[in-house]
């Protein structure tokens, strides 16, 4: 089993790569999609991602209960690509459908502690490969605005946590991936 995080920029490679590793596995492959089409264009960039899919790779979309899902779906003869891991949390943050203020401290829903948690206890447990695909939002500026903040500050925390579970972490930068923890892939 190796658990294997992949991240980058926004349009850096970093899904492409995640699939050409799923690719390259040689097992059954299933794809876990955290996003969720609230406007055209975001349904334009996941008809790209389903485009780009082999035909027989088994779709899973699971915007919340990722924890839940590795658990149930994650086995020594499968392959598990998750895109994307700050998708999923933007999901989380906003599921309690709260107002958040431009200033100030952020309160996060239940929902978005408890299945943070959940997904972290189940990466711990999972059968067979997984693939995270995840974006680094940290190496910009500051974001403008308390959610902004808050949304850089708790996907830096989750890439830190997943990245110290997996047992290799793949920066992509201008679509050529850099180890930074295990064997190349």
């Amino acid at each position: 089993m190796t658990r294997t995080l992949v991240f980058g920029g926004a349009r850096s490679g970093k899904s492409a790569y995640a699939e050409q590793l799923a690719l390259a596995s040689g097992k059954e492959v299933l794809y876990i999609a955290t996003a969720r089409a609230g406007d055209g264009e975001m349904a334009t960039r996941i008809g790209h991602h389903r485009q780009r899919r082999p035909a027989a790779w088994t779709t899973l979309e699971e915007p919340l209960a990722l924890g839940e899902a590795l658990l149930r779906h994650c086995a020594p003869q499968r392959l598990v690509l998750v895109d994307c891991l700050t998708l999923w949390l933007s999901n989380l943050m906003f599921s309690g459908a709260a107002e958040y203020p431009d200033v100030g401290d952020i309160a996060l829903p239940a929902l978005f502690h408890q299945q943070r948690q959940y997904f972290l206890d189940a990466l711990d447990n999972v059968a067979g490969d997984l693939v995270l695909v995840s974006n680094e939002v940290g190496m910009g500026i500051v974001p403008y605005g308390a959610i902004s903040r808050a949304f850089s500050d708790e996907a830096g925390r989750l890439n830190q946590a997943v990245a110290a579970a997996c047992e290799r972490a793949v920066l992509i930068a201008a679509g050529l991936p850099l180890v930074l923890k295990g064997a190349p892939c």
